[in-house]
């Protein structure tokens, strides 16, 4: 108690920065493993990439590794995620409808195949469908196409109604939600050790801070004295006026998995189409490396609608009523950055998952959580290292020289 009589609020054992998804998982699993969270952001919940997404919960367009690890984890996760937090809310338009990869002709098909084989050998459920058969899928598809691949544990979410669903039932667990509130450093002990974060309003002494801002986390990590080459790739979706269930499941050219796996700054596109229970169909995909621009792309958007209609002529006759943009936090071996960082004890990272972040974030903040109360992870955490961009030590004290 004060002289005044009021009693003090107890220090956060962590502070959250971020309140996209990713932070809104890591506060959740946070609080349910008895901790005491403060959650901040400099905007409202989603406001960020998480509210740019289209909820894509996939295992589809990864190769065998620890990013579908991950994935496979976090699709077990949202579905128990489904059941707990609907709460006669509504839940958050989570939807297990299944993702179907097409090919357009024999030799992408054949790529298609062995990705398949690959990635069931790792568990997932992968079934070829045979050009006569599409339709039983989409009635809607094109009539030309090679075949496809149907992933039935593919699903979808509203990301912005699930961020909002996490953060409340963690609020509910005690944690503390400051919105409109930027952090503008992370504070450290002489040993380099953290101890707090410096608002725009006041400071929070902490022992444990967790780095999930997204495209800005290559910021924060630099205020705590580290180094993550964050950068944002930007996106553009196009979402068409209500319409009747054309589009049954999350469906996209083979092309998107090379997409995905690129590392090139040039914008690419390729067809991905999904309705939505609302009626809207979400079309997409482009990635760019184009830093923060906003600036619609008229280019960008005409790529997008003759995608979708060379998969579903029927949507020629539909309209588009808005298109909106995003940006992906990528890194450059396209993995995220998650758990400790060992160059800043108390710092954590749970940040630059490019546009899987919704897919997954609750494994990544069961993760972050457990590495929080030192716990056993149950994955491997040594791919995500957020050091591992580091130079070697044999080059890290070489003098740099300016390019001429």
């Amino acid at each position: 108690m004060t002289a005044q009589g009021r009693s003090v609020e107890p220090d956060p054992d962590v502070v959250v920065v971020g309140a996209g998804v990713i932070g809104a998982a890591c506060a959740y699993y946070a609080t349910r493993a008895g901790l005491r969270v403060t959650v901040v952001d400099r905007g409202a919940p989603a406001g960020g990439t998480t509210g740019a997404g289209e909820g894509n919960l996939l295992v589809s367009d990864k190769e065998p590794g620890p990013e579908l690890d991950l994935a496979r984890l976090s699709l077990r996760l949202w579905q128990e995620l489904a059941a707990e937090l609907a709460d006669g809310a509504g839940g958050f338009e989570y939807e297990a409808k299944g993702g179907l990869v097409v090919a357009g002709h024999a030799a992408e098909l054949t790529v298609l195949r062995e990705l398949a084989a690959l990635q069931r050998a790792a568990g997932v459920d992968a079934r070829e469908v045979a050009a006569d058969r599409l339709h039983d899928l989409e009635p809607h598809l094109a009539p030309d196409l090679a075949g496809a691949f149907h992933y039935p544990e593919d699903a979808q979410v509203q990301p912005a109604l699930a961020a909002a669903r996490l953060l409340r039932a963690a609020r509910r667990a005690g944690a503390e939600v400051r919105l409109g509130e930027e952090v503008v450093d992370v504070l450290t002990t002489p040993g380099g050790a953290i101890r707090g974060v410096r608002t725009t309003r006041t400071e929070l002494r902490t022992p444990a801070v967790v780095n999930a801002a997204g495209v800005w986390g290559g910021e924060v990590a630099r205020l705590a004295g580290a180094a993550l080459p964050v950068l944002p790739r930007r996106g553009f979706v196009l979402v068409t006026e209500p319409l009747p269930r054309l589009v049954r499941h999350k469906v996209y050219a083979a092309g998107y998995v090379a997409d995905v796996a690129s590392g090139s700054a040039a914008l690419q596109t390729s067809p991905v189409v999904e309705g939505t229970p609302a009626g809207p169909v979400l079309i997409g995909a482009s990635r760019e490396r184009v830093g923060f621009d906003r600036t619609v792309s008229a280019e960008v958007l005409r790529r997008l609608a003759r995608g979708a209609f060379d998969l579903f002529p029927v949507l020629a006759g539909a309209s588009a009523i808005r298109t909106y943009c995003g940006f992906r936090p990528y890194l450059p071996d396209h993995l995220p950055a998650i758990g400790p960082d060992p160059r800043v004890p108390g710092l954590h990272h749970a940040c630059g998952h490019e546009g899987a972040g919704i897919g997954l974030a609750p494994a990544t903040g069961l993760l972050v959580a457990r590495a929080l109360t030192h716990s056993p992870p149950g994955a491997d955490l040594e791919p995500f290292r957020p050091e591992r961009f580091d130079p070697p030590p044999s080059t890290a004290a070489l003098p740099q020289r300016d390019c001429a």
